[in-house]
């Protein structure tokens, strides 16, 4: 898998290293193939293979022949076989792997479906290569235009031109059949080129754009997923997956193809599992199936006439009641069998290695510090004393209030002259 720094802008010219497929990660290319093979010999009296994939764009690949005089490597540029005329592509996989991703795609060797390679690809080629490459996004444009023009309901995705540029296909997507006779027509007479048009699936239109989906990863059909597998809602059942559209479609509209990836491990957990529509048969009533948690071995049930209510038990009393009820018994409460929680241990970490605390340099956070806080509390203590004494003292006099203030602004120490 090539690395996240190689993706294609919307004309496929890569944004990353551009290293063109040289690159230690596996190369720029989408659906690359591992050579596990290329460091072992061949064996004694055996010629090595003369047929290469060769890859095209958003991962589209053919095999081919190539001359007993010609030695390519993977990363090379050749010129193919093309429908009319010629193509060029870039070498993915080479050696006797090639044998082997041949019979996993059901291609014979001897058949019409393998073309040859005519040479390695001149400067010339290339640049006639990456010419029709930048038409295909004005092409893609137009050919929308005339579309909506003549009101056909179908999408085209995606353009490819042939190498030498005589040739563009036209991928598009529809619900049912699309009478395009006009339409082609009018796109040979636009472009001036043969024009051919493939009708792709929602699952192909994605896995050929590519994307990134809500796992944040690439899409596993344009990176790495070649069998497309039917997805339904059974699937997410089984898996106790909440059956939310938004949630379970991928960009294509369908169901996510990862719900197939867990599916056999669930099966084989819920193969000990009772039925859910088999009732708990009790004293107090049938309980009822409520929900479950497959890893754990945890079941939930709640009596008919009580559903606010619900008892956890373990999948052994389960069965252990279920076995009970097969004799024609009862027993006589879910509350007997429910299924005694204990608090499990929390784990603490020590601090072995001897690491520094991440907030050691952080300024410690000052309190705000109350000034005259005791002495406030002493004149509030004298006020309310002074109070209370002149209930109880009725006749006494006071000093006048202009005298007060001037004691209390004589400082410490001195005294006050006697009258003369």
């Amino acid at each position: 898998m090539s690395c996240n720094t190689c993706s294609s802008d919307i004309k496929s010219s890569p944004k990353g290293c551009k290293s063109n497929g040289h690159c230690t990660s596996g190369s720029c290319e989408k659906l690359t193939v591992f050579d596990w093979l290329s460091n072992m010999a061949i064996p004694t009296g055996q010629s090595p293979v003369n047929i290469v994939e060769v890859r095209f764009k958003n991962g589209r690949k053919h095999f081919y022949k190539k001359p007993d005089n010609l030695s390519v490597a993977m990363g090379d540029v050749v010129a193919v076989e093309g429908n009319p005329g010629h193509d060029i592509g870039t070498v993915s996989l080479t050696g006797e792997l090639v044998k082997v991703q041949m019979k996993r795609k059901q291609i014979d060797p001897a058949g019409e479906a393998v073309k040859k390679i005519y040479r390695k690809a001149s400067q010339r080629d290339i640049d006639n290569w990456k010419a029709s490459r930048d038409k295909e996004y004005e092409t893609q444009y137009k050919g929308r235009e005339i579309i909506s023009r003549l009101g056909l309901k179908m999408k085209l995705s995606d353009v490819e031109y042939q190498g030498d540029g005589n040739k563009a296909t036209f991928y598009y997507t529809a619900e049912g059949r699309v009478d395009f006779r006009q339409l082609i027509k009018d796109l040979a007479v636009t472009f001036g080129i043969r024009i051919e048009m493939k009708q792709v699936g929602l699952r192909q239109e994605a896995a050929r754009l590519g994307g990134v989906g809500s796992c944040g990863r690439e899409l596993c059909c344009s990176t790495w997923l070649t069998d497309l597998r039917k997805v339904n809602t059974a699937a997410a059942r089984y898996q106790q997956l909440s059956l939310n559209p938004q949630k379970l479609a991928g960009q294509c509209g369908k169901l996510k193809c990862c719900l197939n990836y867990e599916l056999d491990t669930y099966l084989d957990a819920l193969s000990a599992f009772p039925k859910q529509e088999l009732p708990l048969q009790t004293d107090k009533g049938k309980a009822v199936f409520v929900k479950m948690d497959i890893f754990k071995e945890m079941l939930w049930y709640a009596y008919k006439e009580e559903r606010g209510k619900w008892y956890q038990l373990s999948l052994d009393q389960v069965n252990e009641i279920i076995a009970i009820n097969k004799k024609g018994e009862t027993i006589p409460s879910l509350e007997d069998y429910e299924f005694e929680q204990v608090g499990a241990d929390k784990t603490v970490f020590e601090n072995v290695v001897g690491q520094d605390s991440l907030t050691r340099f952080d300024a410690p956070k000052k309190g705000k510090r109350r000034r005259h806080k005791g002495r406030n509390r002493k004149q509030a203590v004298k006020r309310t004393a002074s109070k209370t004494t002149g209930h109880h003292k009725k006749g006494a006099e006071q000093p006048p209030k202009n005298n007060r203030k001037k004691q209390r602004r004589k400082p410490p120490g001195k005294q006050a002259k006697p009258n003369a």
